[in-house]
């Protein structure tokens, strides 16, 4: 495939990347340039499945769509003599499961997670919602945790540290986005929690909680409190010393914490406009937290050197 084509496929991962704005863009800016396009590829990948589910279109059609691509993993998975992918993502993302050895299983989980939303509307208990984070969210950690690099005898924690901080992340937006799930026909949170604080469907679907305020934002503490003890675990799940390489996660981790501390301090007023982590805010903690990293591996250097 000619160098012409991989730089078009680039520019073309980058540009749905940028377009987006989204918390991820902020961290992507301090990545060296081919973990950055690896890493463009596998939000474009992402990205572009999750547009079939939520495109405005009949079920057999969005079916076909997650079947496409489907078939799209095929071909960045088959050998050098199997034919080449077409698409512009799948071209960049073939060369970054060369270069990066992404699992095949995580990026066929996010693919499976997507088409839970064509399937469901609804989740009974926290099991069936955390396999939903789990697919959506833990699943692109684990792809991008590869890209970022970490010690290899350190693989377990890392791995378990992307699991958590992929559903505190997918939480956060399922907090941030009740009301306006809700309008659109899908309850993300529990049934069985909705029993349990006596919140009705029809509460979330009112566009106001003042019927049952107080039951509503006690729901809402409690999905809080367990996002918040997924962060909790992520940080408590790798060493300081895997933080340099990481960086990156670590960014998007404390702007996604900023946005839940933002839900919880307006008093989980989502009805309206919703929450959210100002761009000013998001590049401060952006640098802030490249800085520390720079700091904390030239300590790392320095202590190295005097022993």
């Amino acid at each position: 495939m000619s160098a012409g084509f991989f730089g078009n496929a680039a520019d073309y991962c980058r540009k749905l990347t940028t377009r987006s704005r989204s918390n991820f863009y902020y961290a992507f800016l301090f990545l060296p340039t081919r973990r950055r396009e690896a890493l463009e590829a596998v939000y474009a990948y992402c990205r572009l499945v999750d547009d079939v589910v939520d495109e405005d279109a009949p079920v057999a059609k969005k079916l076909e769509g997650i079947a496409g691509w489907r078939r799209e993993l095929d071909l960045v998975y088959a050998g050098s003599s199997a034919s080449a992918p077409t698409h512009p993502v799948s071209a960049r993302l073939k060369a970054a499961v060369e270069e990066f050895a992404i699992r095949r299983e995580d990026m066929e989980a996010v693919i499976d997670g997507c088409a839970m939303d064509i399937e469901k509307n609804r989740y009974a208990t926290w099991d069936e919602l955390r396999l939903y984070c789990y697919r959506v969210a833990s699943a692109v950690g684990l792809m991008c945790v590869e890209i970022f690099g970490y010690s290899p005898e350190r693989r377990a924690e890392v791995r378990e540290y992307a699991i958590d901080l992929g559903i505190a992340l997918q939480l956060t937006n399922i907090l941030r986005d009740v009301a306006e799930d809700a309008v659109r026909g899908r309850i993300y949170l529990p049934s069985e929690d909705l029993r349990a604080f006596g919140v009705s469907e029809a509460d979330l679907a009112s566009g106001s909680p003042s019927r049952n305020g107080s039951a509503f934002r006690r729901l809402m503490q409690f999905q809080a409190i367990r996002a918040r003890t997924h962060y909790v675990r992520a940080r408590a799940a790798i060493p300081e010393s895997e933080r340099t390489q990481l960086v990156i996660a670590e960014i998007m981790g404390d702007i996604y914490y900023a946005l839940l501390e933002k839900i919880e301090d307006s008093n989980f007023a989502i009805f309206g406009a919703k929450p959210t982590v100002r761009r000013r805010q998001k590049m401060a903690i952006a640098l802030g937290k490249f800085a520390q990293a720079k700091w904390a591996s030239a300590w790392s250097g320095l202590t190295h050197s005097s022993k």
